[in-house]
């Protein structure tokens, strides 16, 4: 599959990140798809284990899941970037919009509440073949 687009109406998937030793670390989130099909958007905050892999490794492994995180279908190849300013906003938007009551109210209520600075991935699909 070449896209995201297949997790548009998906509400949870695996997120799998590295370890410096390579062993994988899934993790169910919620993925917002852009306009581009191409890429998706994660939410997490800065201390999280996944933001500190994310930083050592931008290679993580998207795949569809139930909400506590079994894996429902094939994984998809991508690359984790960090963003800020407009691109942060927009990923806020977008999760914002696609879960509510999640990504609108008890998220960012969560963050705030433990005093966690948020941050926002976009991730892209690359082709994994190469």
């Amino acid at each position: 599959m070449d896209s995201f687009e297949r997790f548009r109406d998906q509400h949870t998937v695996v997120l799998t990140t590295f370890r410096r030793d390579g062993t994988a670390v899934p993790t169910p989130v919620s993925l917002a798809v852009g306009d581009d099909p191409t890429t998706g958007y994660i939410r997490t905050w800065s201390t999280s284990g996944k933001a500190k892999r994310m930083r050592n490794n931008d290679r993580v492994v998207v795949a569809p899941s139930t909400f506590r995180g079994k894996v429902t279908g094939p994984p998809t190849p991508a690359e984790a970037r960090l963003l800020s300013g407009a691109e942060d906003d927009h990923a806020r938007q977008l999760l914002r919009r696609k879960h509510p009551i999640l990504h609108g109210v008890l998220v960012p209520l969560g963050h705030r509440i433990q005093r966690n600075r948020t941050q926002h991935y976009e991730l892209r699909r690359i082709d994994d073949s190469a």
